[in-house]
């Protein structure tokens, strides 16, 4: 299916580029979150009248990104859960409870902007957490998992 892109999306293409898809990705994903129309005659000349508000809507966003970014690059925060003596956890650290602890420093960031570089983390200690908070946008901070015994 030929779809325009109404934003830039990861290995895929920038906003205006007119790209060839399988079609359930456009019908499934890219088409309901807005980040993509079919590339019909209407929808391109449609896109072409307000390509400028959308392209400023993207610098926006990047810009609100970037500045997120700057203020967490290097940051450390704590997560505490339940663990062993030997510092395993019992249970995991995942996303959503990375997502939460950086809500609670004030930062707001979704739990699928949030990457794990080998899954959920399992044990007591300190470690690297991508966070891409754009596409163009990827800052690493540190999350230190401490351990609560009863």
């Amino acid at each position: 299916m030929q779809i325009i892109l109404l934003e830039k999306v990861a290995n895929l293409g920038n906003l205006g580029d007119v790209v060839k898809v399988k079609d359930g990705y456009a019908r499934n994903f890219l088409i309901p979150t807005r980040q993509a129309r079919r590339a019909t005659e209407a929808a391109i000349k449609e896109f072409e009248a307000r390509r400028a508000e959308l392209e400023k809507a993207q610098a926006e966003k990047l810009a609100a990104a970037q500045a997120l970014g700057e203020k967490l690059s290097g940051k450390t925060v704590s997560v505490t859960q339940k663990a062993g003596v030997d510092g395993r956890l019992f249970g995991s650290v995942t996303n959503f409870d990375i997502s939460e602890a950086l809500k609670a420093a004030g930062f707001e960031v979704a739990k699928h902007q949030v990457r794990l570089p080998v899954g959920p983390l399992k044990i007591t200690g300190d470690h690297s957490v991508s966070l891409a908070l754009h596409t163009d946008v990827v800052v690493d901070v540190t999350i230190n998992v401490v351990g609560e015994t009863d």
